[in-house]
């Protein structure tokens, strides 16, 4: 179970490096703008703060039901 707990933390990388090299290629070719890049981007960001809303809600679930035993 301690893998799910880096795995957000990937994609917060992941998505950081996808917006570092749009802003990058953003003006090295004006016809070909990188916005599958920045969608990327956008969607492992969301994924990250998606995941450590849940696994938060997980972990006090756990922690609720292991207390009432």
């Amino acid at each position: 179970m301690n893998y799910l707990k880096i795995t957000k933390y990937v994609y917060l990388v992941i998505g950081i490096i996808l917006l570092i090299d749009a802003g990058l290629n953003w003006n090295r070719n004006p016809d070909n703008k990188p916005w599958l890049n920045i969608f990327l981007a956008a969607l492992a960001i969301f994924m990250f703060f998606f995941r450590n809303k849940f696994g938060k809600k997980f972990e006090k679930y756990d922690s609720d039901n292991n207390t009432k035993k």
